[in-house]
């Protein structure tokens, strides 16, 4: 295999970040091929926005055929227990969409992937959006919160393969 596609997906009810990175076998380092997000309905039912993100993720999983998909677990505050309640829909509709496309699922903490991009697993939104932006060496801040957090996703699960870089025998 000349390289690992990575999707990493940080879910959402109206926005769903995505970023893709590719693992180069020669140089073993990662890479940002893609990254956006996917719109939803916000002032929808939330059966309409569940169905949209099941499409719209299935058609992006289609599209850009990465070998393992990347979702953080469930993070719940005792003060927001309603938000995580809320956000395990839109991740199940995630873990749902990659199993029927048949990807290799991977689950990180959000402490874990805020760790290995700050050095702070309690990083801010605006933290890890400039560590983002100075690793992948952006011209600007990825916008909105939702993409650094998904490219970040997927840079903790690339940092971790280990990859041999041709001609280290």
């Amino acid at each position: 295999m000349s390289s690992l596609r990575i999707l990493g997906i940080d879910p959402g009810l109206s926005l769903t970040g995505y970023g893709l990175v590719r693992l180069e076998e020669r140089t073993g380092e990662p890479c940002l091929i893609e990254a956006g997000v996917l719109r939803l309905k916000s002032g929808a039912p939330m059966a309409l926005r569940l169905a949209q993100l099941h499409v719209d993720l299935c058609g992006l999983l289609h599209e850009l055929r990465p070998d393992v998909m990347v979702v953080e677990q469930l993070f719940s505050h005792y003060r927001h227990v309603r938000t995580a309640i809320l956000m395990g829909h839109a991740r199940g509709v995630v873990l749902l969409a990659g199993q029927q496309q048949g990807v290799v699922i991977e689950q990180l903490q959000p402490t874990e992937v805020k760790k290995a991009i700050t050095g702070n697993g309690h990083a801010t939104k605006s933290q890890m959006q400039q560590a983002i932006m100075c690793q992948c060496r952006l011209k600007e801040l990825p916008s909105p919160p939702d993409v650094a957090d998904a490219i970040a996703i997927a840079l903790c699960i690339a940092r971790r393969i280990e990859t041999p870089v041709v001609g280290d025998e």
